[in-house]
């Protein structure tokens, strides 16, 4: 996958490839960004995921019951947590703490649980700095399951938990899977990739061997997926989250707002 970088100007932005499924809802921020810029959204999923069953979780000898906390960094988690747990039939402690990444992934969590806020906290931003702080302060009293992608787990989330000396263990309950998305690439120029995991970036390159950047402007989300990109040799023009952009709507809006500037 990794190529040389080379810089090349980014090109004037009228189409922007999102790898994520459509929002549901027409009042999503996105659909506010491309009214407000006069820009083509493309909405097409990179991966997509498969449940590791019931009968496989078992292999890795993980009991659920046994954790006092739970740390989640997607609404995916959170689903297939819940799906494991009534295949096993496991009953969840009413005092178990979770732990998410974002205030969003935590109000998901209302879907299954009484949502309580002494067991339930994320970072202030998004980011896993602030994760961070969040777990710091329960450390020492608490037994961790992770539940994380087979192959996609945030190993920046995992140094910090071996480093900090937590008692952890990863619960891999589900695993990303390359969609196969090489008619929307062939068929369209986009002056915009948006990418949310290594997955899709690894999707990219598996639909698309001969990618070349070209002056196409990337966002990417997450640590991972920054780092990601940049080893493969591409220019990474918005990195999220940040201060400045804390989720993918709001990079966008800036890469679109110094668009408009340079008009």
């Amino acid at each position: 996958m990794s190529v040389a970088k080379k810089t090349v100007a980014p090109k004037p932005i009228k189409k922007i490839l999102i790898s994520q499924a459509k929002p549901e809802s027409e009042k999503s921020p996105y659909f506010d960004i491309a009214r407000k810029y006069n820009v083509e959204l493309h909405f097409h999923p990179f991966i997509h995921l498969e449940a590791i069953g019931a009968k496989d979780f078992r292999k890795d000898k993980i009991d659920i019951a046994a954790y006092s906390a739970v740390i989640f960094t997607s609404k995916n988690a959170i689903d297939h947590f819940f799906r494991t747990c009534d295949e096993l039939k496991v009953s969840i402690n009413q005092d178990t703490k979770y732990f998410c990444i974002t205030e969003s992934v935590a109000l998901y969590l209302q879907k299954f649980i009484m949502y309580r806020k002494r067991k339930v906290f994320f970072g202030a931003d998004g980011s896993n700095k602030k994760l961070f702080d969040v777990l710091n302060k329960h450390k020492s009293n608490e037994r961790f399951l992770y539940v994380c992608s087979e192959n996609q787990q945030d190993n920046e989330i995992v140094n910090w938990l071996k480093d900090h000396g937590c008692n952890f263990d990863l619960g891999y309950m589900y695993r990303s899977v390359s969609s196969d998305i090489k008619s929307v690439l062939t068929e369209n120029k986009f002056d915009v990739i948006c990418l949310f995991t290594p997955s899709g970036l690894k999707s990219l390159y598996e639909n698309q061997p001969s990618f070349v950047q070209n002056g196409t402007s990337i966002c990417a989300f997450g640590s991972n997926t920054c780092k990601a990109v940049e080893d493969a040799g591409l220019e990474l023009h918005i990195k999220i989250p940040s201060p400045q952009t804390p989720s993918m709507m709001a990079g966008l809006d800036q890469l679109l707002a110094i668009q408009s500037k340079k008009k």
